[in-house]
């Protein structure tokens, strides 16, 4: 008995630990000033690719290197990202080969996927995600909707609670939610740093967001 009221006092000491970790990660926000910031981007299939690009025409070549991580299926988003990169350098001739990456991971949902086969999924998706994650350790990551951000957020928050490097975290939400958050932006409204919304409605419904107007 006595053992057993040792590892749930033990037990207890530690969620109370972590917990405390991930308040301090979440309310940290410094960044060390330098000359460039590594960049880890997100893209979804379809839209969510279109829009993230347009945020990326109006960042200056010191979000450099740029990491982008796609679905291992999403052939359209390699071919958007290597030509927005190529138009990119085109145009800066100070430019002579642009510093970038595409990274790929499973899915964590597909559309019309069930909610049970989703959790599994998404649990291998993290798994996977973790060590890219810790392998590139970027400063921000950047992303607006696509379920593959979700495991990408988790795991760069968990770099800040393993006391690894704290990541800054920008979550943007998608032109096309008006009213209502998308499901990614329902889990991550509570991880990121910045949670930017496009509507004065979302902003009236999350005071806590950051309204900037229509951004892309």
């Amino acid at each position: 008995m006595a053992s057993v009221l040792i590892l749930a006092a033990a037990g207890a000491a530690v969620a109370v630990l972590l917990a405390l970790r991930l308040w301090v990660v979440l309310h940290s926000r410094v960044l060390v000033p330098r000359q460039s910031l590594s960049l880890l981007v997100v893209a979804g299939s379809g839209g969510h690719t279109t829009e993230i690009l347009r945020l990326l025409e109006n960042l200056s070549n010191a979000y450099s290197p740029r990491h982008y991580i796609i679905a291992d299926i999403d052939e359209m988003s390699a071919h958007k990202i290597n030509s927005f990169e190529l138009n990119r350098a085109d145009r800066d001739p100070s430019t002579m080969l642009p510093e970038y990456y595409i990274h790929r991971i499973p899915r964590s949902r597909e559309v019309q996927q069930s909610w049970l086969s989703t959790v599994l999924t998404t649990l291998y998706s993290l798994w996977l995600s973790f060590p890219l994650t810790h392998r590139v350790k970027p400063d921000l990551v950047l992303c607006n909707g696509p379920g593959t951000c979700v495991p990408i957020c988790i795991s760069a928050l968990l770099l800040g609670i393993l006391g690894i490097k704290k990541v800054i975290i920008v979550y943007v939400e998608s032109i096309c939610r008006v009213e209502h958050l998308s499901l990614s932006g329902k889990i991550l409204f509570h991880l990121s740093d910045y949670f930017i919304v496009q509507w004065p409605a979302l902003k009236e419904k999350y005071p806590k967001s950051v309204y900037l107007g229509r951004i892309v």
